[in-house]
């Protein structure tokens, strides 16, 4: 093959020509502002809002009126924990997450830890899924909100999360989740699930990047959350800003194709991934794959080599992939993530993720077993 394969999914995916094809008239020709409903432009911008809206609320199982539209997840997971914890009563100042969390959900509990909150760090087992055992001892009045994702970016571990609001909701605590790597990919069922609030993106489904939106069940009169931007009252008073309505059409397109496609694309993600696993296994017998006796994404796989992982990468110019979390652009240290589950640094720095998505082919597959055999043999 003459052209680098795309590993990286999870880090980001190409915008879908129909979700591109979506947004164009918006950029030139219906270029209204949503706020300004007193000309057609501002009315037929605004309509498309509200309509992305639906769409959203359509894939995760929600009502139209607690969607709220963001800049991304990060701003989502920022606005939820930051957002809600500024109504937190005096007798409720304890915040539970886990140790395997996105960087955008651990930094604000840490700024909240510095602000006089009490934080939890849950431990997770060697699949990467919470030990529930450690949640229920944790949990006790005190306890304002539980955040944990839906599914983890770097092994793909999926969290039982319906479980998790059980437990959490038996004492009145709230429940957010990032499901930013879970949209798109499996079902998302916030009433099966029962979380209060839940953080999408788009530029994870095959939408722009710089949207996201924020689920918020029953609305900001139910779960008061204080918004980090403020002055025009966009979105309810939830977000101020002039709204990003080509981006906010564009994740509504995306959750749109996932709706009636995720199903089917979903089974044959798993598939591929499945075959590569094996391929992999049977040629390269010291290979670790992490998470794998956990309920994954569908597309992702967490390899760890013996080999140094630098060495792999150089012969191997053709696959564009990862070595962790996209997001923590050029940091020197190994994956929390895979720490988090036992390995040691050094099998940490050992690691690669692959993450497939709806350009992978089988002959892809093919090829990305046979490229990575021969170099591990070659290194041998």
């Amino acid at each position: 093959m003459n052209q680098p394969i795309y590993l990286d999914y999870n880090a980001t995916t190409p915008c879908d020509p129909r979700v591109v094809q979506a947004m164009l008239p918006y950029f030139t020709e219906i270029y209204g502002n949503p706020a300004n409903g007193l000309h057609i432009l501002g009315r037929k911008a605004a309509q498309a809002v509200e309509t992305a809206r639906e769409q959203v609320a359509e894939l995760i199982k929600a009502q139209p009126s607690e969607i709220f539209f963001t800049s991304g997840a990060t701003e989502s997971n920022h606005l939820a924990i930051l957002g809600s914890s500024e109504y937190a009563p005096p007798s409720r100042r304890k915040i539970i997450t886990c140790a395997i969390e996105h960087k955008a959900v651990l930094a604000p509990c840490k700024r909240l830890e510095e602000r006089g909150f009490e934080v939890v760090f849950l431990p997770v087992d060697e699949n990467g899924v919470v030990r529930l055992s450690a949640l229920e001892k944790a949990l006790d009045e005190s306890t304002f909100l539980v955040s944990i994702q839906s599914a983890n970016n770097e092994i793909g571990t999926i969290q039982p999360i319906a479980e998790i609001v059980f437990m959490a909701h038996s004492h009145g605590v709230l429940v957010h989740t990032d499901a930013a790597q879970a949209v798109g990919k499996i079902a998302v069922d916030v009433n099966a699930w029962g979380v209060d609030l839940l953080s999408p993106s788009a530029h994870k489904m095959y939408g722009p990047k710089g949207v996201g939106a924020l689920y918020v069940r029953g609305g900001i009169r139910k779960i008061p959350i204080r918004p980090l931007l403020e002055g025009g009252g966009q979105e309810r008073g939830l977000r101020a800003g002039t709204s990003n309505v080509p981006g906010i059409v564009g994740l509504g397109k995306a959750c749109e194709i996932s709706c009636s496609e995720m199903s089917s694309e979903s089974l044959r993600l798993q598939t591929l991934r499945d075959e590569l696993e094996k391929r992999l296994l049977e040629n390269i017998p010291h290979l670790r794959i992490n998470g794998r006796f956990a309920p994954r994404l569908p597309n992702t796989s967490s390899l760890t080599f013996e080999e140094d992982t630098d060495v792999l990468l150089l012969r191997l110019p053709q696959l564009m992939m990862s070595t962790g979390s996209a997001c923590n652009t050029g940091a020197p240290e190994p994956s929390h993530v895979l720490q988090a589950i036992g390995l040691t640094r050094k099998q940490a720095s050992s690691s690669i993720r692959i993450s497939l998505g709806r350009l992978t082919t089988a002959d892809d597959i093919h090829f990305v077993a046979h490229q990575f055999s021969s170099v591990v043999s070659q290194i041998e």
